[in-house]
């Protein structure tokens, strides 16, 4: 049994003599977010319209749960729900009336249960009457997860969903994916919104012009190596660097402030440094680790591709 809901293998698009996606390969594992990042032209929508068949591909393949999409076409397409690019609906028709029209197209068959069960799901439930056109942004795009589920795929696929949210809708938008990921569903989720793809995403992949050039968790990502950058709270900060230089080896110090000074050690010099401090009558009264952030690595891994291509 495939611990994959989705696997690209090789996936290629060429339009004309230019490639648009150059031999991409990845996979999301059942139960997990997994981010697809890359600034504007990358090709990550090129690589969701391919995953979902709404345009072809030069060569490569896709597999859902096991199962080839070239060979088990309608199969595999039951099992993925897609939200590419902004949903949407017959807004004089209310929430409900779209989501029973699309329900009588699904190759599966939706219950009324069903319809309902979604709308409870993307907390819709008390709106469902009412015409979409009488829906904010963010409520029509939920409409759209809610569609997507229906036939209540193993594989959700969203392209920018939340362009054009509000900080709220974003945060509401989020804690639906973590829900869903928690019953066991998997989400491939594209977006150039690095600090929110830092709080959804378990992976992620970086694309730059059409090839995929890093993938890792996040955990990965903010706990780069053991080296910390840490940042001391104290009565006199060039004090206590003096102090410190001479007894623990570190990559860098610098004084921030009369009272605040950074360092970069590995965990356990943390302590070691607290308590030189102590005992040299500085005192310390506040000792906080600066995390790595995906957009810190992003442009990291991006930058240093950018000098590589240069130098070739």
């Amino acid at each position: 049994m495939t611990t994959h809901a989705l696997e690209v293998r090789s996936l290629t698009k060429v339009i004309g003599k230019k490639k648009i996606v150059d031999d991409v390969s990845f996979s999301v594992n059942k139960g997990e977010i997994f981010g697809l990042l890359g600034p504007n032209g990358a090709g990550k929508t090129t690589i969701i319209r391919m995953i979902v068949s709404l345009i072809n591909r030069t060569d490569g393949a896709v597999i859902i749960d096991g199962k080839n999409l070239d060979e088990q076409f309608k199969e595999t397409m039951s099992e993925m729900g897609a939200i590419v690019e902004n949903p949407e609906f017959y807004k004089y028709m209310s929430g409900y009336k779209n989501l029973k029209h699309y329900a009588n197209m699904a190759l599966k068959e939706v219950s009324d249960e069903r319809i309902k069960e979604v709308a409870r799901l993307v907390k819709l439930e008390d709106v469902m009457h009412q015409k979409v056109k009488t829906y904010s942004l963010g409520m029509r795009q939920r409409l759209g997860v809610a569609q997507a589920l229906l036939h209540n795929p193993s594989l959700l696929i969203l392209d920018e969903p939340t362009n054009g949210l509000d900080p709220q809708g974003i945060r509401e938008f989020r804690d639906y994916l973590h829900t869903l990921a928690s019953e066991g569903m998997s989400v491939l989720v594209s977006s150039h919104l690095l600090s929110e793809m830092q709080l959804m995403c378990d992976r992620f992949a970086i694309l730059e012009k059409g090839k995929l050039i890093h993938i890792s968790s996040m955990h990965e990502t903010t706990e780069i190596d053991d080296a910390k950058e840490v940042i001391f709270e104290v009565d006199n900060s060039q004090e206590a660097v003096d102090i410190v230089k001479e007894k623990v080896e570190a990559s860098s110090f610098k004084v921030l402030s009369d009272n605040q000074f950074s360092v970069t050690v590995n965990r356990a010099s943390i302590s070691t440094i607290n308590r030189l401090l102590i005992s040299n009558d500085i005192d310390v009264y506040g000792i906080n680790t600066v995390t790595a952030t995906l957009e810190d690595r992003f442009f990291e891994i991006t930058n240093k591709g950018a000098r590589e291509g240069q130098m070739q």
